[in-house]
């Protein structure tokens, strides 16, 4: 096999997204030879490729060596395990599924086929931005991580946002609000960088400024195993809102805020110092540094790059689709922490969250009214 023949399962706005670099020949090696979507009208710029208006199908027709999922959540469990039994690779959006137990069969599946390529579409772990910071933490530079706060408050959306589609905002279509659907990158990121906490207290209010049954303001707080702390704020409804990343180390603190990467040094380990000091008052001396980073370029385009040389060539996955089942975690158990009211240990108790989640479904009274929304540029809400 000298090329890779893709399908898209889903032409919303990141189906669509990933078909335009695709088809624009950015992936060396990779054709786009199918698409699927059971709108009609989100078909009708595809005609020269294969058409569908059902992912299984699309699947088994023979069309294609590999599938993009980017479907509605609940979707990607169930198209995942189909592709892998149809001998078929395999890159999912995020959520890898919409709950951790559903992440856990899509694994299993894909455990039965160890020679399918399984990729997850967390291109931040490509971006220097994230990159040198993992090189700072890594390299000992940070010294030992002792508190992480991630306020991330700049994903303003309008009521017309969520009326735009059925699926949105819902237990039943998405399964979760700003935590699954806007924030799984940082809980990736968050997760890669410093690993997964050991407990976790969240505190979400649903529909605090919007018509929705899910979550869009939260504030979460986090406790890992060497005594580190955490804070996680996000919401949908503040504007003008703030990014602002922080870690502190025992050597110095990393800030990445308004696009600059700040890391402000520590000349001597802090507890160390602090051990040694002999008056009350005296702390390390600190210097400053700016840390440049260069603009991402294509981020997804260098993910999907990374997967096809992976079904080639068996070059490694940056992001091995397995790992996606931590930021279904981290967004499960922060909002199950706060539906029962109780910190919750680490790993969570998939099947506990999945019963709440249904119990959820199932009581729901909301009615959703969908107003078509077109012509925006949604890329204008990936973070830089």
């Amino acid at each position: 096999m000298n090329s890779v023949r893709l399908g898209i399962i889903g032409m919303g706005n990141m189906g669509k997204f990933h078909a335009d670099y695709l088809l624009a020949g950015k992936v060396p090696r990779a054709e786009l030879t199918a698409v699927c979507s059971t709108s009609p009208a989100k078909l009708e710029s595809y005609k020269a490729v294969q058409i569908f208006d059902d992912g299984e199908k699309l699947i088994r027709s023979g069309a294609v060596d590999a599938v993009i999922i980017a479907t509605p959540h609940y979707q990607h469990t169930s198209l995942g395990i189909a592709a892998f039994e149809a001998g078929v690779h395999v890159m999912v959006e995020k959520p890898i599924s919409a709950h951790k137990a559903d992440a856990e069969r899509l694994i299993a599946a894909r455990r039965k086929h160890p020679k399918l390529v399984f990729g997850a579409m967390f291109q931040f772990r490509t971006e220097p931005r994230y990159t040198k910071i993992q090189r700072l933490i890594q390299d000992g530079e940070l010294g030992d991580v002792v508190r992480i706060n991630w306020i991330i408050t700049d994903w303003f959306r309008t009521e017309a946002y969520y009326a735009s589609g059925g699926w949105r905002a819902t237990w039943k279509g998405e399964g979760g609000g700003v935590l699954l659907n806007q924030c799984l990158h940082q809980l990736d990121t968050l997760q890669w960088l410093v690993g997964m906490p050991a407990r976790v207290r969240g505190f979400c209010q649903i529909g605090r400024f919007h018509n929705i049954e899910v979550e869009d303001n939260v504030s979460i707080f986090m406790e890992w195993k060497n005594g580190a702390t955490g804070v996680f704020v996000s919401s949908t409804g503040e504007t003008p809102g703030t990014n602002r990343f922080e870690i502190v180390g025992t050597r110095g603190k990393v800030v990445l805020e308004n696009g600059k990467l700040t890391f402000t040094r520590n000349d001597a380990d802090m507890i160390e110092f602090s051990k040694a000091a002999k008056t009350g008052f005296a702390k390390p001396e600190t210097t400053e540094e700016n840390i440049p980073i260069e603009n991402a370029e294509a981020p997804h385009a260098a993910l999907m790059q990374n997967f096809v040389d992976a079904i080639l060539d068996g070059s490694p996955l940056m992001v091995p689709g397995e790992e996606g089942i931590h930021s279904v975690e981290l967004a499960n158990v922060m909002l199950y922490s706060s539906l029962i009211q109780q910190t919750v240990e680490l790993p969570m108790d998939s099947a506990a969250f999945e019963k709440k989640l249904q119990q959820l479904i199932a009581d729901s009274k909301f009615q959703k009214k969908v107003v078509e929304v077109s012509g925006e540029d949604f890329t204008k809400s990936f973070h830089r």
